[in-house]
């Protein structure tokens, strides 16, 4: 019988890793450990398996299913509020430009510009596409007569993982689906 985890692969059986509570340490990016990582928690006894692949990784001695879903066996506690990085920024402003709305050609913007004493806080710079930061210049938003879309803050962990979960990763193993809940609809 012909079954796609047997013929897979290994480095194609990521294991979606969970937090002691059972759900996932982060929604984007997806927690996923390459397979020779979670085998070695295995054996370390870090984790819990609470699923695996039907591909099967040999020894000399041994034959191991790969894990396709582990649990910490210690809750690591996420930090209340993530790291100011370009990734982070975009998906607070859920990867489109906070003055026109456009998807593509990102990059971020100091809404008070350095050059007017602006720091780069997360109050202070917003996601812009190309052509609306070009625009808008060395000027306030307000000086420039483009108002943002939404109020640049400072997000939380939770927040973010909220809004990763608009964005599903290609690959999801069937296994997965029990412990992800992801957004189908999404927001015009």
């Amino acid at each position: 019988m012909y079954h796609p985890d047997l013929i897979r692969h290994p480095d194609g059986c990521p294991a979606l890793v969970l937090n002691a509570d059972y759900t996932p340490l982060s929604y984007y990016p997806l927690s996923v450990w390459p397979w020779q990582t979670a085998i070695k928690a295995v054996f370390l006894d870090r984790v819990d398996i609470v699923a695996e692949y039907e591909r099967e990784v040999r020894s000399p001695t041994q034959r191991i299913k790969l894990p396709s879903v582990i649990a910490l066996k210690s809750y690591v506690r996420p930090s209340a509020f993530p790291a100011f990085t370009r990734f982070n920024l975009f998906l607070r402003d859920k990867f489109v430009c906070q003055y026109c709305g456009a998807g593509n050609d990102l990059t971020f913007d100091h809404i008070v510009p350095r050059a007017q004493g602006g720091r780069t806080t997360w109050e202070n710079v917003a996601t812009a596409c190309s052509p609306c930061n070009l625009k808008k210049g060395g000027r306030t938003p307000k000086q420039a007569g483009m108002p943002l879309h939404i109020d640049a803050i400072r997000p939380t962990s939770w927040q973010l993982q909220e809004h990763g979960r608009r964005y599903p990763p290609n690959f999801l193993h069937d296994t997965w689906h029990d412990w992800l809940y992801w957004d189908v609809e999404l927001e015009a």
